[in-house]
Protein backbone atom coordinates (compact mmCIF):
# COMPACT_ATOMS: atom_id res chain seq x y z
CA UNK A 1 0.00 0.00 0.00
CA UNK A 2 0.86 3.84 -0.52
CA UNK A 3 2.13 4.78 3.10
CA UNK A 4 1.55 8.31 2.00
CA UNK A 5 -2.13 8.92 3.51
CA UNK A 6 -2.71 12.30 1.81
CA UNK A 7 -1.64 11.24 -1.63
CA UNK A 8 -3.68 8.43 -1.02
CA UNK A 9 -6.91 10.61 -1.32
CA UNK A 10 -5.21 13.18 -3.36
CA UNK A 11 -4.85 16.28 -0.86
CA UNK A 12 -2.27 18.66 0.70
CA UNK A 13 -0.64 17.98 4.05
CA UNK A 14 -2.29 21.48 4.65
CA UNK A 15 -5.68 20.41 3.54
CA UNK A 16 -8.61 21.09 5.97
CA UNK A 17 -11.42 18.84 6.90
CA UNK A 18 -14.17 19.24 4.52
CA UNK A 19 -11.53 18.77 2.09
CA UNK A 20 -10.23 15.49 3.27
CA UNK A 21 -13.87 14.54 3.80
CA UNK A 22 -15.48 15.27 0.24
CA UNK A 23 -11.73 13.78 -1.36
CA UNK A 24 -12.77 10.64 0.67
CA UNK A 25 -16.46 10.28 -0.91
CA UNK A 26 -15.36 10.64 -4.27
CA UNK A 27 -12.96 7.92 -3.85
CA UNK A 28 -15.23 5.73 -1.77
CA UNK A 29 -17.80 5.42 -4.78
CA UNK A 30 -15.21 5.60 -7.34
CA UNK A 31 -13.50 2.27 -5.83
CA UNK A 32 -16.29 0.95 -4.18
CA UNK A 33 -16.26 -3.37 -5.21
CA UNK A 34 -19.78 -3.20 -6.26
CA UNK A 35 -19.48 -0.38 -8.65
CA UNK A 36 -15.73 -1.06 -9.84
CA UNK A 37 -14.98 -4.52 -10.79
CA UNK A 38 -11.43 -4.02 -11.51
CA UNK A 39 -9.38 -6.73 -9.19
CA UNK A 40 -7.36 -4.48 -7.15
CA UNK A 41 -10.39 -2.23 -6.67
CA UNK A 42 -11.46 -3.89 -3.45
CA UNK A 43 -7.74 -3.35 -2.09
CA UNK A 44 -7.75 0.62 -3.18
CA UNK A 45 -11.23 0.90 -1.43
CA UNK A 46 -9.46 -0.51 1.77
CA UNK A 47 -6.23 1.45 0.99
CA UNK A 48 -8.61 5.10 0.92
CA UNK A 49 -10.85 4.13 4.15
CA UNK A 50 -7.58 3.66 6.38
CA UNK A 51 -6.19 6.88 5.13
CA UNK A 52 -9.39 8.74 5.78
CA UNK A 53 -9.90 7.07 9.43
CA UNK A 54 -6.44 8.74 9.93
CA UNK A 55 -6.90 12.28 8.54
CA UNK A 56 -10.37 12.78 9.74
CA UNK A 57 -9.23 12.08 13.85
CA UNK A 58 -7.42 15.30 14.52
CA UNK A 59 -5.58 13.49 16.95
CA UNK A 60 -4.67 10.48 14.52
CA UNK A 61 -3.57 12.93 11.65
CA UNK A 62 -1.31 14.70 14.27
CA UNK A 63 -0.14 11.60 15.24
CA UNK A 64 0.12 10.34 11.71
CA UNK A 65 2.21 13.93 10.51
CA UNK A 66 4.67 13.12 13.62
CA UNK A 67 5.13 9.22 12.93
CA UNK A 68 3.80 7.80 10.02
CA UNK A 69 2.10 4.89 9.42
CA UNK A 70 4.41 2.81 11.57
CA UNK A 71 2.52 4.45 14.45
CA UNK A 72 -1.21 2.76 12.99
CA UNK A 73 -0.41 -0.45 11.94
CA UNK A 74 -1.64 -3.36 14.05
CA UNK A 75 0.69 -5.28 15.78
CA UNK A 76 3.06 -3.23 15.00
CA UNK A 77 5.27 -3.92 18.07
CA UNK A 78 6.65 -1.27 19.97
CA UNK A 79 4.91 2.42 19.43
CA UNK A 80 6.77 5.78 19.31
CA UNK A 81 6.31 6.27 22.85
CA UNK A 82 8.25 2.47 23.92
CA UNK A 83 5.06 0.94 24.17
CA UNK A 84 3.01 -1.84 22.37
CA UNK A 85 1.66 0.25 19.16
CA UNK A 86 -2.11 0.98 19.67
CA UNK A 87 -3.85 -0.72 17.32
CA UNK A 88 -5.10 -4.52 17.65
CA UNK A 89 -8.41 -5.66 18.69
CA UNK A 90 -9.48 -3.06 21.07
CA UNK A 91 -5.91 -2.32 21.74
CA UNK A 92 -4.51 0.99 23.21
CA UNK A 93 -0.93 2.50 23.76
CA UNK A 94 0.62 3.74 27.06
CA UNK A 95 1.58 7.42 27.61
CA UNK A 96 -0.37 10.65 26.68
CA UNK A 97 -0.24 10.29 22.65
CA UNK A 98 -2.34 7.15 22.46
CA UNK A 99 -5.90 6.37 21.03
CA UNK A 100 -8.66 3.49 21.31
CA UNK A 101 -8.95 1.66 18.47
CA UNK A 102 -11.78 -1.01 17.81
CA UNK A 103 -11.37 -3.53 14.82
CA UNK A 104 -14.20 -5.86 13.61
CA UNK A 105 -15.82 -7.70 10.14
CA UNK A 106 -18.60 -4.66 10.11
CA UNK A 107 -18.28 -0.93 9.54
CA UNK A 108 -20.73 0.08 12.64
CA UNK A 109 -17.98 2.20 14.36
CA UNK A 110 -16.50 3.50 11.17
CA UNK A 111 -16.99 7.31 10.15
CA UNK A 112 -17.70 7.12 6.70
CA UNK A 113 -17.11 10.54 5.81
CA UNK A 114 -20.47 11.82 6.46
CA UNK A 115 -22.35 8.40 5.45
CA UNK A 116 -23.17 6.09 8.52
CA UNK A 117 -21.43 2.91 6.44
CA UNK A 118 -20.14 1.78 3.04
CA UNK A 119 -23.52 0.25 2.86
CA UNK A 120 -25.34 3.97 2.31
CA UNK A 121 -23.13 4.95 -0.38
CA UNK A 122 -23.99 1.95 -2.25
CA UNK A 123 -27.68 3.08 -1.81
CA UNK A 124 -27.24 7.11 -2.38
CA UNK A 125 -25.16 6.69 -5.37
CA UNK A 126 -26.53 3.32 -7.00
CA UNK A 127 -29.61 3.06 -5.45
CA UNK A 128 -31.01 0.11 -3.48
CA UNK A 129 -29.76 -2.08 -0.57
CA UNK A 130 -26.14 -3.57 -1.22
CA UNK A 131 -26.87 -7.33 -1.63
CA UNK A 132 -26.24 -9.79 1.04
CA UNK A 133 -26.34 -7.20 3.93
CA UNK A 134 -28.08 -8.17 7.78
CA UNK A 135 -30.37 -6.31 9.10
CA UNK A 136 -28.94 -3.48 11.54
CA UNK A 137 -30.10 -2.84 15.16
CA UNK A 138 -31.72 0.37 15.86
CA UNK A 139 -29.54 3.11 16.79
CA UNK A 140 -29.74 6.02 19.16
CA UNK A 141 -27.40 8.87 20.20
CA UNK A 142 -26.97 9.82 23.75
CA UNK A 143 -24.67 13.18 25.00
CA UNK A 144 -22.77 13.57 28.30
CA UNK A 145 -20.16 15.42 30.34
CA UNK A 146 -17.14 14.55 30.50
CA UNK A 147 -17.18 13.60 33.91
CA UNK A 148 -20.47 11.47 33.42
CA UNK A 149 -17.97 9.84 30.84
CA UNK A 150 -14.99 8.94 33.20
CA UNK A 151 -17.44 7.62 36.45
CA UNK A 152 -20.19 6.80 34.19
CA UNK A 153 -23.51 7.21 35.02
CA UNK A 154 -27.83 6.03 34.56
CA UNK A 155 -29.81 8.33 32.01
CA UNK A 156 -33.55 8.02 31.54
CA UNK A 157 -34.58 8.56 28.04
CA UNK A 158 -37.70 8.27 25.94
CA UNK A 159 -37.14 5.73 23.22
CA UNK A 160 -39.99 4.70 20.74
CA UNK A 161 -42.27 6.54 23.42
CA UNK A 162 -41.41 4.37 26.08
CA UNK A 163 -39.19 5.50 29.06
CA UNK A 164 -36.19 3.55 30.10
CA UNK A 165 -33.18 3.44 31.52
CA UNK A 166 -29.77 3.12 30.62
CA UNK A 167 -26.57 2.48 32.64
CA UNK A 168 -23.52 4.16 31.05
CA UNK A 169 -20.33 2.32 32.21
CA UNK A 170 -16.94 4.80 33.95
CA UNK A 171 -14.62 4.71 30.97
CA UNK A 172 -16.61 5.21 27.86
CA UNK A 173 -14.98 7.19 25.48
CA UNK A 174 -16.60 9.73 22.90
CA UNK A 175 -18.27 7.65 19.65
CA UNK A 176 -18.32 4.31 22.15
CA UNK A 177 -21.43 2.14 21.06
CA UNK A 178 -23.19 0.29 24.22
CA UNK A 179 -25.56 -2.73 23.46
CA UNK A 180 -28.71 -2.18 24.89
CA UNK A 181 -31.40 -5.32 24.48
CA UNK A 182 -32.35 -4.76 20.91
CA UNK A 183 -30.95 -1.26 20.17
CA UNK A 184 -27.26 0.43 20.56
CA UNK A 185 -26.69 3.62 22.08
CA UNK A 186 -24.02 5.87 20.85
CA UNK A 187 -22.35 7.72 22.72
CA UNK A 188 -21.01 11.44 22.37
CA UNK A 189 -19.08 12.91 25.30
CA UNK A 190 -18.61 16.87 25.30
CA UNK A 191 -14.92 18.42 26.03
CA UNK A 192 -14.25 19.71 29.41
CA UNK A 193 -11.85 22.92 29.57
CA UNK A 194 -9.96 21.44 31.98
CA UNK A 195 -8.87 17.87 31.14
CA UNK A 196 -7.69 16.47 27.72
CA UNK A 197 -8.30 12.86 27.28
CA UNK A 198 -5.90 10.40 25.16
CA UNK A 199 -6.87 6.91 25.23
CA UNK A 200 -7.83 5.96 29.16
CA UNK A 201 -5.02 8.97 30.17
CA UNK A 202 -5.89 12.64 30.91
CA UNK A 203 -3.78 15.65 30.60
CA UNK A 204 -4.07 19.10 31.95
CA UNK A 205 -2.28 22.09 32.16
CA UNK A 206 -0.70 23.45 35.50
CA UNK A 207 0.52 26.92 35.94
CA UNK A 208 3.22 27.69 38.74
CA UNK A 209 5.12 31.24 39.93
CA UNK A 210 8.50 31.82 38.25
CA UNK A 211 9.78 31.20 42.07
CA UNK A 212 8.09 27.87 42.62
CA UNK A 213 9.86 26.72 39.18
CA UNK A 214 13.39 28.08 40.29
CA UNK A 215 12.92 26.88 43.68
CA UNK A 216 10.45 23.80 43.36
CA UNK A 217 7.70 23.29 45.47
CA UNK A 218 4.50 21.14 46.36
CA UNK A 219 1.34 21.48 44.31
CA UNK A 220 -2.24 20.44 44.13
CA UNK A 221 -3.18 18.93 41.39
CA UNK A 222 -6.86 18.02 39.64
CA UNK A 223 -7.17 14.85 38.40
CA UNK A 224 -10.92 13.12 37.33
CA UNK A 225 -9.95 11.49 40.70
CA UNK A 226 -9.86 14.35 42.66
CA UNK A 227 -7.06 15.92 43.62
CA UNK A 228 -3.48 15.03 44.01
CA UNK A 229 -0.24 16.64 45.43
CA UNK A 230 2.69 16.58 42.95
CA UNK A 231 6.57 17.62 44.14
CA UNK A 232 7.97 19.63 41.31
CA UNK A 233 11.70 19.77 41.74
CA UNK A 234 14.23 22.86 41.71
CA UNK A 235 14.44 24.29 38.18
CA UNK A 236 11.16 22.50 36.84
CA UNK A 237 11.01 24.03 33.49
CA UNK A 238 8.29 25.24 30.95
CA UNK A 239 6.30 22.31 29.82
CA UNK A 240 8.03 19.48 31.78
CA UNK A 241 5.39 17.06 31.53
CA UNK A 242 4.55 14.83 34.89
CA UNK A 243 2.68 11.80 35.05
CA UNK A 244 0.38 10.49 38.06
CA UNK A 245 -0.03 6.89 37.77
CA UNK A 246 -3.57 5.14 38.03
CA UNK A 247 -5.08 8.73 38.20
CA UNK A 248 -6.65 8.60 34.70
CA UNK A 249 -10.04 7.20 33.55
CA UNK A 250 -10.97 3.48 34.69
CA UNK A 251 -10.22 0.76 31.89
CA UNK A 252 -13.96 -0.41 30.56
CA UNK A 253 -13.02 -3.63 30.52
CA UNK A 254 -10.93 -4.94 32.88
CA UNK A 255 -9.09 -3.52 36.34
CA UNK A 256 -6.98 -0.66 36.25
CA UNK A 257 -6.77 2.93 35.32
CA UNK A 258 -4.75 5.15 32.61
CA UNK A 259 -2.39 7.81 34.38
CA UNK A 260 -2.47 11.81 34.83
CA UNK A 261 -0.75 13.49 32.91
CA UNK A 262 0.80 17.09 34.38
CA UNK A 263 2.25 19.60 31.67
CA UNK A 264 3.32 22.62 33.95
CA UNK A 265 3.31 26.51 32.57
CA UNK A 266 5.44 28.94 34.22
CA UNK A 267 3.42 32.25 34.79
CA UNK A 268 6.44 35.12 34.54
CA UNK A 269 5.66 37.93 36.63
CA UNK A 270 4.86 41.09 34.26
CA UNK A 271 5.40 43.77 36.93
CA UNK A 272 8.06 43.86 40.18
CA UNK A 273 9.14 46.03 42.89
CA UNK A 274 12.43 47.43 42.84
CA UNK A 275 12.76 44.90 45.69
CA UNK A 276 12.56 41.93 43.71
CA UNK A 277 14.44 43.76 40.54
CA UNK A 278 17.40 44.05 42.51
CA UNK A 279 17.25 40.42 44.29
CA UNK A 280 17.08 39.24 40.02
CA UNK A 281 20.23 41.47 39.39
CA UNK A 282 21.85 39.50 42.54
CA UNK A 283 21.01 36.41 41.41
CA UNK A 284 21.95 37.14 37.62
CA UNK A 285 25.33 38.45 38.90
CA UNK A 286 26.00 35.39 41.07
CA UNK A 287 25.27 33.08 37.91
CA UNK A 288 27.72 34.52 36.18
CA UNK A 289 30.60 33.58 38.71
CA UNK A 290 29.87 30.17 37.85
CA UNK A 291 30.56 28.48 34.20
CA UNK A 292 26.71 27.37 34.39
CA UNK A 293 23.40 26.84 37.11
CA UNK A 294 22.81 23.38 35.13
Amino acid sequence: MNDDYYKILGVSKTASAEEIKKAYRKLAVEFHPDKNKSKDAAEKFKEVSKAYEVLSDSQKRQTYDQFGTAAFEQGAGQGPFGQQGPFGQGGFGGGPFTYTYTTGGDFSDFDFGGFSDPFEIFRQFFGGEAPGRRAQRPTYSISIDFMEAVKGVTKRVNIDGKNQTIKIPAGVDNGSRIRFNNYDVLVRVKPDPKFRREGYDVISEKEVSFSQAILGDVIEVETVQGLVKLRIPQGTEPDTLFRLAQKGISHIRGSGKGSHYVRIKIKMPKNISHKQKKLLEEFEEEGKKKKSWF
